[in-house]
């Protein structure tokens, strides 16, 4: 059954092909992510984080305490609330808590360090609420799990208190680009191919930045005194190998870090969670990893 389903995900996809320009992008990943749409019983709410726009997610039962602080994939270029609705407001069904999905700036119209300095305001915006870091996950798809770790790496360097865990989703953790599975990978990879990611790299990092700097590449970051990290990565993606380096070097560093890779799922899968099985396994696996690591009451 799950081979089928991921099967007809793949179908979707190749009938609404990558276009060339960046609004087009937008536009497609857009419908292709929003194709069934957030659930009835969930309640949706426009927010301004210091001039970021975000929006808040409140299911049945979500305890409004707790905080899923979440940043959507698209490569720093695309991607937005609505693409990823679906799948934030069931992680926060499945976690029991409320969610925060951040529309931060895209390039190439805003290049690094933009995004960011958005999911830092993001940051901000939920600890001024009130809510204690500890009752904040912070969790992100492809590009959006490289900003997870980078705004954890620079509140802990900053000395500052760190959220409860990270949840990681076919995270992008190397802009360098040296995963050998963007090549044993590329034909099986639906969606994330090298020539693709080398036109995100260079929209979103200027010439004059290193992207071996770990604020570009938290491959290569000192990872340390990171708080508890669930990484979902499908068999399926060019990306396998920037997860399982990063749940590597986690590891090696000591950090209590947890790595699935899915068979046969495809990058950030859990998006199609509506008629992917499998998507809903892996929602409902983050949701039990989430509330392990939350403070109990």
């Amino acid at each position: 059954m799950g081979q089928n389903e991921i099967e007809a995900i793949r179908a979707l996809l190749s009938a609404k092909p990558r276009p060339v320009g960046w609004s087009e992008r937008r536009e497609r990943l857009d419908e292709v992510g929003s194709v069934w749409p957030v659930a009835e019983d969930v309640s949706l709410e426009a927010v301004n984080c210091d001039g970021v726009p975000a929006e808040w997610s409140f299911a049945p039962g979500s305890d409004r305490s707790r905080v899923l602080l979440f940043f959507h994939g698209g490569g720093y270029c695309s991607g937005s609330i609505l693409s990823h609705r679906r799948m934030v407001t069931e992680a926060g069904r499945a976690a029991r808590m409320r969610t925060l999905a951040v529309g931060y700036r895209l390039a190439p119209e805003h290049p690094y360090p933009a995004a960011h300095e958005d999911a830092m305001r993001a940051w901000r915006f939920v600890r001024g609420q009130g809510i204690p870091a500890a009752d904040i996950v912070v969790s992100g798809d492809s590009a959006g799990g490289n900003l997870t770790i980078t705004l954890i790496n620079t509140l802990r360097s900053a000395g500052e208190p760190l959220p409860a865990c990270a949840w990681l989703i076919s995270p992008w953790t190397d802009l360098t680009m040296s995963g050998a599975t963007l090549e044993t990978k590329e034909t099986v990879d639906p969606i994330i191919h090298q020539v693709y990611l080398g036109e995100l790299v260079d929209a979103y990092v200027p010439t004059s930045v290193d992207r071996k700097n770990p604020l570009i590449s938290p491959l290569f970051a000192d990872l340390r005194g990171l708080p508890p990290t669930l990484i979902q990565v499908g068999s399926a993606e060019t990306l396998l190998s920037d997860a399982t380096r990063f749940a590597a070097r986690a590891g090696c560093a000591d950090v209590e870090v947890r790595l699935e890779i899915w068979p046969h799922m495809i990058h950030a899968w859990p998006l199609w969670n509506a008629r992917l099985e499998d998507g809903r396994r892996a929602l409902a696996t983050a949701a039990e990893f989430v509330r392990a690591h939350l403070p109990r009451r």
